[in-house]
């Protein structure tokens, strides 16, 4: 499913005009970048939670030349699924 299709199903289920749940989208977007950008989380019961976790410098490999290259720490988001949607699936 794509942004474009669940838009689409957000605006079927809730009965609003597919504008209204592309505004609504975008704020749940932007709520949890900037919630995550300030490294808190955002838990969603049922669903699971959004979170920021650290990654260290480490050494790889070029693929093409076997080079040992350097890989710098960086930030990177994180999903974990609920309990309840795990069960779903």
């Amino acid at each position: 499913m794509n942004k474009a299709e669940l838009i689409a199903k957000l605006a079927e289920d809730a009965e609003i005009t597919k504008t209204q749940a592309n505004a609504a989208l975008d704020s749940f977007i932007e709520a949890v970048t900037k919630t995550l950008k300030g490294g808190g989380k955002v838990t969603l019961v049922g669903f699971g939670t959004f979170s920021v976790s650290k990654r260290a410098a480490r050494n790889g490999r070029n693929p093409q030349t076997g080079a040992v290259i350097k890989i710098k720490a960086k930030k990177v988001a994180r999903f974990k699924a609920g309990k309840e949607l795990s069960s779903k699936l």
